[in-house]
């Protein structure tokens, strides 16, 4: 059974809503970006807020909240894991 299924699916970003920045899970621009971001408890996605630590699903593009930053795990699709 896939640990996926039950994370929110949250859409495609809005560019005219507030949203976090996203980031691969080993970029170098991650690091960049930590000390660009003030280390929020939260992350922004479409206006809603989510707390560190909250996976969300973005179409095929798991998405966790790392203080700030929306690192990008994996996938979501069911089939490709």
């Amino acid at each position: 059974m896939n640990e996926h299924i039950h994370v929110t699916q949250v859409g495609a970003p809005d560019p005219e809503l507030n949203n976090s920045p996203i980031a691969e899970e080993f970029d170098e621009d991650l690091e960049v970006l930590r000390q660009e971001v003030p280390g929020d408890p939260v992350c922004v996605f479409n206006n809603t807020s989510y707390p560190s630590g909250k996976r969300v699903c973005s179409g095929n593009a798991l998405l966790r909240c790392d203080y700030g930053i929306w690192v990008r795990e994996g996938s979501c699709d069911p089939d490709n894991p």
